[in-house]
């Protein structure tokens, strides 16, 4: 049975984010379904500078705050995949994966998708000397040289980002300068260590288990030059040729322009009567956060007027609930931080909530390697043991397997195959709270389709989760499948942080995080949602 709402939004970006607000804050019943983390694209940006009134921020916090705001006025978030549309009749239908929902207005903000470059070569290196993402895998690397290949904001950008590694970055432009003017060009162009590579092209990329060659074509003349790394040596290419559109589920439905973008008037309104495009989907000449919220504001103010007049035509009379704006939180109490303790007492407060819904005991197991790290995790663990009484822990000697490693025990000592080596700091912390919340309970909810295939592996899985703690896209990955392991007693995750383990960095030949591999099989690269772990776990 479809359970129905007034409006519903695909998509759990900066544009699905702020109709979230304006509708739910206008007392509209409305859904906001988003497949992966909530935030979109602009969760991975590192540093957000340029968005009105706020001085400096991050895409994470910056669509955080957001998302709290949504939900606080009374928005619904449901973390599935929809899996069709159907966008005809006063009534749409939404399909995911966690059933059917209905309302008469669609506001469809998907975002759009990083764009392939399509040199020969490109997916073959994928993990392996192709990237898509400085903040992720700059590092790997360092005093390399560095192929950028792109000519808008997002490959100045990050270009620069590279130079903090790289020994030399070139920068791949197919025209005769960069598409945009800003002081960002300037300042690259200026770099000692950059080279702009004007009416060019990457056509191949060549190698053995790295990348050892780059054949550059002029755009022009197709004049090719070839670069070779020193001998013994690699290089890196990192690509930001924009996105294309997330446009599958609305073709042949809504009208499209010849790339594959939304079409809509200055109301946000499509062809479609009831359905709405907003953000990076749409047409449009900026695709910044900025305007992907007005976008949002736009269809949402749009949409209320055109649900309004069409329960009116229907006799339909909605009732209207109060919304009750949150006065600012009361800290709770908790334990103060200490001088050297590994917690703050900002990061205590923040726990707190999240500490006190913890339904059964678990302990945290530290395999002590006697280490400085070692000594760390002690820290921590201790800490968050003195912070809930549903937490304690043991200490015991390092494995051959298991050095500085924490283990998650369930009430009746079993260890419950989520296993993190190293320190869980960084963009990985809220990962780790995030996993000892699911194991304790209630845990995330994932809804009774997911839930069912996870409780349906019979067979012992062993996924192995290689990240880095300064990677934006790993916490969603390694929180998917802790999310699994949780549930099931046949799956075991490892998770470990290359910084203390680099040696995996040369055995699996390693370029890029996330990444993983399932039962020692085949590496796999790239943030994944619980729904896309399954198919890959065969359930």
């Amino acid at each position: 049975m479809e359970k129905k709402y007034d409006a519903i939004i695909v998509g759990g970006g900066p544009a699905g984010l702020s109709a979230a607000i304006y509708l739910a804050r206008a007392q509209f019943n409305v859904l906001v379904v988003e497949r992966d983390a909530i935030g979109g694209q602009i969760v991975i940006t590192g540093e957000v500078v340029n968005y009105p009134g706020i001085l400096a921020t991050n895409g994470k916090n910056l669509t955080a705050d957001m998302h709290r705001q949504a939900e606080n006025f009374g928005a619904t978030f449901l973390s599935a995949e929809v899996t069709g549309l159907e966008l005809s009749g006063t009534y749409k239908t939404v399909h995911t994966t966690r059933g059917d929902f209905s309302a008469p207005g669609i506001i469809y903000a998907a975002g759009a998708h990083p764009r392939a470059a399509g040199f020969k070569g490109e997916e073959d290196f994928k993990g392996h000397g192709v990237a898509y993402c400085a903040t992720c895998d700059g590092e790997f690397f360092t005093d390399k040289d560095i192929f950028v290949v792109g000519g808008g904001f997002a490959a100045v950008e990050e270009g620069l980002f590279l130079t903090r590694y790289a020994r030399r970055v070139f920068m791949v432009v197919r025209r005769d300068d960069f598409s945009i003017h800003s002081p960002a060009v300037d300042e690259l162009k200026s770099h000692e260590k950059v080279t702009v590579l004007t009416h060019t092209k990457i056509k191949e990329v060549l190698g053995n288990e790295a990348i050892r060659s780059v054949i550059l074509e002029n755009t022009e003349t197709g004049e090719e030059k070839r670069y070779d790394a020193d001998s013994g040596d690699f290089c890196g290419v990192f690509v930001f040729t924009g996105y294309a559109p997330e446009n599958k589920l609305i073709q042949g439905q809504v009208e499209l322009d010849d790339r594959g973008y939304i079409i809509t008037d200055r109301d946000q309104k499509t062809n479609l009567a009831g359905v709405y495009g907003a953000g990076d989907i749409c047409v449009k000449n900026l695709r910044q956060v900025v305007t992907a919220v007005s976008d949002g504001a736009i269809a949402a103010t749009s949409l209320e007027k055109y649900i309004e007049q069409l329960y009116r035509n229907l006799g339909i009379k909605r009732e209207y609930k109060k919304v009750v704006i949150p006065k600012k939180e009361e800290k709770v109490e908790t334990v103060k931080a200490s001088n050297g303790s590994y917690l703050d007492d900002s990061i205590r407060q923040a726990l707190a909530p999240v500490l006190a819904r913890l339904a059964n005991p678990i302990t945290l197991r530290l395999y002590d390697d006697n280490s400085t790290y070692a000594s760390e995790n002690k820290k921590l663990i201790e800490e968050l043991a003195q912070l809930s009484a549903k937490i304690s822990t043991d200490i015991v000697a390092a494995t051959d397997d298991f050095k500085n490693t924490i283990a998650i025990i369930d009430a009746y000592g079993n260890d419950m195959g989520m296993r993190f080596h190293g320190v869980p700091g960084g963009h990985e912390f809220n990962s780790f709270i995030l996993a000892l919340y699911n194991a304790a309970g209630p845990g995330q909810d994932v809804g009774e389709e997911i839930e069912k295939r996870i409780q349906s592996i019979k067979e012992n899985k062993h996924i192995r989760l290689v990240i880095s703690l300064t990677c934006t896209m790993c916490p969603d990955l390694v929180a998917a499948a802790e999310r699994i392991a949780a549930g099931s007693p046949h799956v075991t995750v490892d998770v470990y942080d290359l910084q203390h383990y680099p040696a995996f960095k040369d055995k699996y030949n390693i370029m890029s995080v996330p990444c993983f591999m399932i039962d020692e099989g085949k590496l796999h690269f790239g943030k994944k949602s619980i729904h896309e772990l399954l198919e890959l776990l065969g359930v």
